[in-house]
């Protein structure tokens, strides 16, 4: 069945998993190294393009002001709820 131990394990390696693929995305590469593969390959046009950076700069950018709505909403219930409890309680 697995408790909280194996939970935890299996989080951690989740975790150390994705910090890894991360760093090895993230290394550089030496200058020498291109190959046609890579210079053809999807990854490579996409990340490097200012398109791309213009697009996940607007999304971004809605993901944050989504964000903001939904807090300012959540306040707004939470003091809801808590007028509603100390005015029947």
């Amino acid at each position: 069945m697995g408790g909280w131990r194996s939970k935890l394990i299996f989080v951690l390696i989740v975790y150390f998993a994705g910090f890894a693929t991360a760093i090895y995305f993230l290394a550089p590469v030496p200058k020498d190294y291109e190959t046609d593969a890579e210079q053809n390959s999807f990854a490579q046009s996409v990340f490097k393009s200012d398109q791309f950076a213009k697009s996940f700069n607007a999304g971004l950018h809605k993901c944050v002001d989504f964000t903001k709505v939904a807090v300012k909403d959540l306040s707004d219930f939470v003091k809801e709820k808590v007028t509603e409890a100390k005015t029947s309680g």
